[in-house]
C-alpha cells in the first residue's frame, strides 16, 4: 500500500507540474500582449487607432504615424511568399511521402532539416547576391525600372525560408495516414495518384492546413532576411517591383535609436502589438477552420 500511495503522489506531482508549465506558457503570452498594450497606450490616446492603421503618412518627428505602408508591405511580402511556396511544398511533401524510396526520403528530410536550421541572415545574403539582381533583370525584361530591392525579392526569400517548415510538417502528416486507407483505395481500382488526390490529401487536409499556418506565422514575423532585400521605403508598393517596408523591419531598424522619443517608442511597440495580433488572429482562424472541418467529418 505504501508503494501504491507513493506512486499516486508522483503521478499527482507530475500532473500538477505539467499543468503549471502549460499555465506559465499561456501567462507569458498574455503578459506580452499586456506589456505591449501598455507601452503603446500613449500613442493610442494621442491618435485614434483608425487613423494610425488607415494613414500612409509616416513622419515621426512631426507626430504623424501612419502604419498602412508597413501593414501593406508585410501582407504583400507574405502573400507572395505563400503563393510561391505552397504548390512547391505540397507537391514535394506528396512525393516524399508517397513516391520516394526510403533512401531518397531520408536524404530529402535531412536536407530539409538542414535548410530549416540556416540562419535568416544567410538567406538575406543569398537574396542580396542572387535574388536582387535577378529581380532587377526581370524588371528590365518587363520594362520596369527597379533596383531589385522590392516586394518580389522579399517574397522570394520568404518563400525559400518557409518551404522547409511546410514540407516537413506536411510530409509527416501524410506519412501518418493509416496504410489501410491507401490499400483500400488501390484495391478498388484507383491509381496511385487518384489515391493521393481523393483519399490521402482529403484525410490530411487538417494537418496540411496547420503546416500552412505555421509557414504563414514564420513568413509574417520574419525580420532580418526581408529587411536586407525589401528596400525599406515607407510607402505603399504599387507593384511587385516596388520597395516595401514590413512591420518587423520597421521595429528592427528603429527601436534602439528611438527609445528617447516617447511617441516614437510607443509607435514601434504598437507595430509589435499589431504584428502579434495579426499572427494570433491567423492562428485562431485556422483553429476555427480545423474545428469546423472536424465537425463536418465526424
Amino acid at each position: 500500500m505504501a508503494v501504491l500511495e507513493k506512486r499516486k503522489r508522483r503521478d499527482a506531482f507530475a500532473l500538477h507540474s505539467f499543468r503549471g508549465v502549460l499555465y506559465l506558457v499561456n501567462a507569458m503570452a498574455v503578459v506580452l500582449v499586456v506589456v505591449l498594450l501598455v507601452k503603446a497606450k500613449p500613442l493610442l490616446f494621442a491618435v485614434p487607432l483608425a487613423e494610425l492603421v488607415g494613414s500612409s503618412s509616416w513622419h515621426p518627428l512631426q507626430g504623424r504615424f501612419g502604419f498602412l505602408p508597413f501593414i501593406a508591405g508585410s501582407v504583400g511580402v507574405t502573400a507572395i511568399a505563400m503563393v510561391l511556396a505552397l504548390p512547391v511544398c505540397l507537391l514535394s511533401a506528396v512525393y516524399i511521402a508517397e513516391y520516394a524510396s526510403r533512401r531518397v526520403r531520408e536524404t530529402a528530410r535531412f536536407l530539409i532539416d538542414l535548410m530549416a536550421g540556416i540562419p535568416s541572415v544567410i538567406y538575406g545574403l543569398f537574396g542580396v547576391i542572387l535574388v536582387v539582381p535577378l529581380v532587377r533583370a526581370l524588371g528590365s525584361v518587363w520594362g520596369v525600372e527597379t533596383t531589385g530591392y522590392s516586394l518580389l525579392a522579399g517574397g522570394i526569400i520568404l518563400a525559400i525560408m518557409v518551404m522547409p517548415l511546410i514540407i516537413s510538417v506536411s510530409a509527416e502528416v501524410l506519412l501518418n495516414i493509416p496504410r489501410e486507407a491507401r490499400e483500400s483505395a488501390l484495391a478498388l481500382g484507383a491509381t496511385q495518384w487518384e489515391t493521393v488526390q481523393h483519399v490521402i490529401l482529403k484525410l490530411a487536409r487538417r494537418g496540411i492546413l496547420a503546416a500552412v499556418v505555421l509557414g504563414f506565422a514564420r513568413a509574417f514575423g520574419e525580420t532580418m532576411a526581408v529587411m536586407m532585400v525589401a528596400g525599406n521605403v515607407a510607402s505603399i508598393p504599387s507593384s511587385i517591383f516596388d520597395p516595401a517596408y514590413p512591420l518587423p523591419a520597421l521595429i528592427a531598424n528603429n527601436y534602439g535609436e528611438m527609445m528617447s522619443i516617447p511617441l516614437y517608442d510607443s509607435a514601434l511597440l504598437l507595430a509589435a502589438l499589431i504584428l502579434m495580433v495579426v499572427v494570433g488572429a491567423g492562428s485562431l482562424a485556422a483553429h476555427l477552420t480545423l474545428v469546423r472541418s472536424y465537425g463536418r467529418t465526424s
